[in-house]
């Protein structure tokens, strides 16, 4: 990658962590995946239990595998238990784990969490619940503002993620949001996290790479 680009995606990633502790959140900035990797691996107590939601970020940076690896127990509804019998029971366990690791949707460089979901356990761990909040993302997730984030949840992260699913939904083979009814419909939650709430312990963690969705 050319240094100037570097350069200037670097201080996107710092400009973004510098908003979010403004607005109460734990942020840092890392040099890239295999120190993304370390951090949030060192924001686990040893010990925990751990939820993980529905994320392609954290899969790809292989965190799961190494928390298995150190004996933590993982609640994923990932691969084959997903929407199996278990299902259910691995999206309540993330609302009362020790540790949520998770992604964002879009990160606005205000300092806004936004996301979107279609159960809603993912959204609610992150607001309340778990003793902390890990949230790991690259910088495609963040842009300029609100509306910018909501675009991008729509037009980008729903219809790859419905694609991922094998879901029954338009924006699926489109590429972009219809606003559709369908029952595979996974745009069904919106929140967005403005500021840290009360009582909650959440670490954002900015890669300066883009990953996930």
């Amino acid at each position: 990658m050319d240094e100037t680009v570097k350069s200037y995606l670097k201080s996107v990633v710092e400009r973004t962590v510098a908003a979010l502790e403004d607005r109460g959140f734990k942020a840092l900035a890392v040099s890239g995946r295999e120190e993304a990797t370390s951090k949030v691996l060192g924001l686990v107590p040893e010990g925990a239990r751990v939820g993980v939601g529905g994320s392609v970020t954290v899969r790809e940076l292989g965190i799961v595998e190494a928390l298995l690896a150190r004996g933590h127990t993982v609640y994923e509804g990932w691969g084959p238990q997903q929407f199996g019998p278990k299902d259910f029971d691995y999206r309540k366990a993330h609302l009362t784990c020790d540790v949520f690791l998770t992604s964002s949707n879009a990160i606005t460089s205000d300092g806004d969490l936004v996301n979107v979901d279609g159960v809603g356990n993912r959204v609610a761990a992150m607001i309340f619940g778990p003793d902390k909040v890990i949230v790991v993302a690259g910088r495609n997730k963040i842009v300029p503002d609100l509306d910018s984030a909501i675009q991008r949840i729509r037009n980008v992260a729903a219809p790859l993620n419905a694609k991922r699913l094998n879901l029954k939904v338009p924006c699926a083979e489109s590429g972009h949001c219809e606003d559709c009814s369908a029952p595979d419909n996974i745009c069904r939650v919106t929140t967005i996290i403005s500021r840290k709430p009360r009582r909650s312990d959440i670490t954002v963690v900015l890669v300066p790479e883009e990953l996930g969705y």
